[in-house]
């Protein structure tokens, strides 16, 4: 393999078609500031519905804060705002160079994946996203769900078969981590020895973390050798039908993308499937069915998304204009982070503070909305991948149990993913199911 590529990230000062002019701040604006929450560091370990709690008590639906670095942004708490904010694609735009604090952003900051790739599917924006997105979904839509559901079924008893005889796992490093990485790259037709060290450059790249865009640039240089590859012997995977559509421009801009579907798909689901077991084994309601209970895996996998959403905060919008959101003075060029799992918490939606509402409830925001949400089928996908492996387990060990407290479970300390460190569990040990 070659050395990471250089990506092109925007300069300091932001390209003539995207204009950001410089916009005294609004006193309001200098008020909020000063009361600003650092969203980095140790408060991510933190109960965040009550945080959340804090933070609209304090400043409403809209609330200032800090990235990693002091940078500044909005954080979108209200599910009405949130709403707002996903459906009005032109006010509140998807392209990073709108950002009026670009000259505050060091090299190598650890948000520059999030920030800075403006090539990508990610951050297009109108008729370019539309046809960009449109060949992801005619790519996914070719997927076979019956097909993905026996594969993953195969993946998840491999994995238990590596454990079951031990009576013990970290259910996180052994086995969710690795499922939906191994079957999206079987999707992408790479073998386990092409996916080496992914996992690890695909976290370190969404947790924006030291590293992450190095970590983004080596994820870049596989997908650009897969593409060579699929180029030469094309075949019924995900690349190749990208390669193949013809609204898909060139292998650059299907490399950048093929990025953006392997982190969507790896880390969220992976944090998905372990927030769904953490609540099956720590939550009485669901205990009690778990023995007959197919459908009880479908409601804990539906709670979680309302309660714990894997993509708990969003990177981001721009404003493409001074405008008012949530009673707040929004400048041009400001940051807004998308509060996915605050909007899903907001008393305005749940104003009695339950969530005896939420079965059959699909109206979360876990998946983000509008033009810039989740392309269709990808929750479909995400959900079958999800489901098998949570039920294949259970299958295979009935009586699994937690080895830990309940509140002695670890949370990452990322900005935007809502997943466990790790997740101890014992059970009565079996026989592998293949030899």
């Amino acid at each position: 393999m070659t050395g990471a590529s250089e990506v092109e990230w925007p300069a300091a000062d932001p390209p003539s078609e995207c204009p950001v002019q410089a916009v005294p701040a609004a006193p309001q604006a200098s008020e909020a500031q000063e009361s600003a929450v650092r969203m980095y560091g140790q408060i991510l370990q933190r109960d965040p519905k009550e945080l959340y709690r804090e933070m609209r008590r304090e400043h409403g639906p809209v609330a200032p804060i800090l990235l990693e670095g002091d940078l500044p942004a909005w954080l979108v708490l209200g599910y009405r705002e949130v709403h707002q904010v996903t459906t009005d694609s032109e006010l509140f735009a998807r392209n990073s160079r709108r950002w009026n604090h670009w000259d505050d952003v060091p090299d190598g900051h650890p948000l520059w994946p999030w920030l800075g790739i403006d090539h990508s599917v990610l951050v297009s924006e109108g008729e370019e996203h539309q046809r960009r997105a449109g060949a992801i979904s005619d790519a996914l839509a070719a997927v076979d769900q019956f097909e993905l559901w026996d594969q993953c079924a195969r993946i998840a008893d491999r994995l238990i078969d590596s454990f079951a005889g031990s009576g013990r796992a970290d259910l996180i490093a052994e086995y969710t981590d690795r499922i939906p990485l191994l079957v999206v790259t079987t999707m992408f037709g790479m073998t386990e020895e092409q996916t080496r060290d992914l996992i690890g450059d695909l976290s370190t790249t969404i947790d924006a973390a030291e590293g992450a865009g190095a970590a983004h640039n080596r994820v870049v240089d596989r997908m650009r050798a897969l593409l060579a590859v699929k180029r030469e012997r094309p075949g019924n995977d995900l690349p190749s039908r990208l390669l193949g559509h013809p609204s898909t421009a060139n292998d650059d801009e299907c490399a950048i993308d093929l990025v953006i579907l392997l982190t969507a798909a790896h880390q969220p689901t992976a944090s998905w499937i372990g927030n769904t077991l953490r609540l099956l084994l720590t939550d009485e309601r669901f205990a009690l069915t778990l023995s007959g209970g197919r459908r009880s895996v479908g409601d804990a996998l539906n709670e979680v998304l309302w309660e714990d959403s894997p993509v708990s905060n969003l990177l981001g919008r721009w404003a493409a204009r001074d405008t008012q959101l949530g009673g707040r003075s929004i400048r041009k060029g400001d940051l807004l982070l998308l509060g996915y799992n605050a909007a899903n918490s907001d008393p305005q939606v749940w104003p009695d503070g339950t969530n005896a509402h939420m079965a059959g409830n699909h109206a979360h925001m876990a998946f983000g909305h509008g033009e810039h949400g989740c392309p269709f089928p990808a929750p479909e996908l995400a959900e079958v991948i999800a489901k098998s492996t949570i039920e294949v387990l259970l299958d295979r060990l009935p009586d699994l149990r937690l080895a830990v407290e309940p509140e002695a479970l670890r949370w990452r300390q990322s900005t935007t993913i809502r997943g466990l460190v790790d997740l101890p569990v014992e059970f009565t040990p079996t026989y592998a199911k293949r030899p």
